[in-house]
């Protein structure tokens, strides 16, 4: 799983309709393109190809703001919100996957209820215990793993990442559970995007022919 297109789609989705530049300086807020693979060129790529897919629309008229040249806007279809869902609950369970899948899907996890959220969390943890107990059970020698020299670090460098993956999800269910956040029909989440025209504290800077488009 890509964490880019749940990314686009996220943020397109939080701006009900956006141009690509919009999405970068979305992503560039959220300091994406440090933790994951939304650099400019990934970011109106995946624009373009979702919209070839029909998981997103493109709206060709839609003048820019600035007075250069009409951007594309987009916005998602019925299948592109099928999508987006589908691609948030997998990259909250899936155990297995890079971290910048996980990030991006805790960017969004309060577009779920509650009482999903929780319940996804608690099927990582699930997943994580499983592979923990079938690595330690068939995989670390008897004498443990520095019998095997060095290369036994790694046994332990995945022993101890799946230990602190499940002790933090523990502690972000903790938290939820306890009231933390605004979630899916509990009123206006927390959205981080920004107005067209507001500044970017964060912006690269880094300018991309897809900028104007």
């Amino acid at each position: 799983m890509s964490a880019i297109r749940l990314l686009v789609l996220g943020a397109v989705r939080q701006h009900g309709r956006a141009h690509g530049y919009q999405v970068r300086n979305d992503l560039e807020y959220w300091g994406a393109h440090e933790w994951s693979n939304a650099k400019p060129g990934s970011i109106y790529h995946a624009l373009k190809q979702m919209a070839k897919q029909g998981l997103l629309h493109a709206h060709e008229t839609a003048p820019s703001t600035a007075g250069g040249p009409p951007r594309t806007e987009y916005e998602l279809t019925g299948q592109g919100t099928e999508e987006y869902f589908t691609l948030l609950r997998e990259s909250l369970t899936a155990y297995d996957e890079k971290l910048d899948v996980l990030s991006a899907g805790v960017g969004f996890i309060v577009d779920l209820p509650r009482e999903e959220a929780v319940a996804l969390l608690k099927e990582r943890i699930r997943g994580m215990q499983e592979w923990r107990s079938s690595v330690t059970e068939y995989y670390t020698p008897e004498e443990g793993p520095e019998s095997l020299g060095h290369i036994g670090e790694i046994m332990n460098l995945w022993v101890s990442s799946a230990d602190s993956g499940a002790e933090w999800t523990r502690g972000l269910i903790r938290r939820i559970e306890a009231g933390a956040y605004t979630f899916a029909g509990e009123g206006e989440p927390f959205v981080g995007v920004l107005a067209e025209g507001e500044e970017n504290p964060y912006a690269t800077g880094e300018p991309h022919e897809g900028d104007s488009r």
